[in-house]
């Protein structure tokens, strides 16, 4: 439990897992939804995969992350909870609709040409 509550003490980690949480998404994304730069994302998701959060999987030259649910059982409450409070915050609200907007913009924006587009949710 230590090791969770040290992956979620952290904004941009808690960004990253909201928009994780609604589907398997590539780094450059999070890149461009986050305006962080890559070295900076690309640490916090190491952060979230050593913490058994997150899991990457390549596809060429392209990286991509999806939610790990924790193994254990309260563990998976916390983060569901977590999640779930997510997406109440204004924050978080805006990058899920950026998120959003750039997978379903007929042309995606320069910095993600030729990036693989998320297979999101259906939000509500």
């Amino acid at each position: 439990m230590e090791q969770l509550f040290e992956a979620l003490a952290d904004r941009t980690r808690l960004r990253l897992l909201n928009l994780i949480g609604q589907g398997e998404i590539c780094v450059c994304f999070f890149t461009a939804i986050l305006r962080a730069p890559q070295p900076t994302i690309s640490r916090h998701l190491a952060y979230l995969r050593k913490s058994g959060l997150v899991e990457a999987r390549r596809d060429g030259k392209w990286m991509h992350y999806s939610l790990r649910p924790p193994a254990g059982e309260g563990a998976a409450r916390v983060l569901s909870a977590v999640l779930k409070e997510l997406r109440e915050d204004p924050e978080m609200q805006k990058d899920l609709a950026l998120l959003q907007k750039a997978c379903c913009a007929a042309r995606l924006p320069r910095a993600l040409a030729g990036a693989p587009r998320p297979a999101l949710k259906e939000t509500r």
